[in-house]
């Protein structure tokens, strides 16, 4: 004779997301990179379009940091330039 009891149900994700934060930077480093935010997909819009290649952004300020192509700095970091405009973050 065997117990055969039903397996439990998962349990639903109750984890919500945490809150986007006004400045963020994917460089671990800097004082504005909150790792709990890069578990889930995140999405830059700069003056309504989609950027795929921001690495720092302020919303109140109106800025977003991108490498300026290949160009490295004299650490081997990329070179960054700031863009302006409107911009919006949201998970994806």
């Amino acid at each position: 004779m065997t117990d055969s009891a039903p397996a439990p149900a998962p349990a639903p994700e109750t984890a919500s997301k945490p809150e986007l934060p006004d400045r963020l930077s994917v460089d671990p480093r800097s004082r504005h990179h909150v790792a709990a935010v890069f578990e889930h997909p995140i999405g830059i819009r700069l003056n309504g379009k989609e950027r795929f290649d921001v690495e720092e952004y302020c919303i109140s300020e109106g800025w977003v940091r991108v490498p300026a192509g290949k160009t490295l700095d004299r650490k081997g970091q990329p070179l960054m330039i700031q863009l302006k405009g409107r911009v919006e973050a949201f998970y994806r």
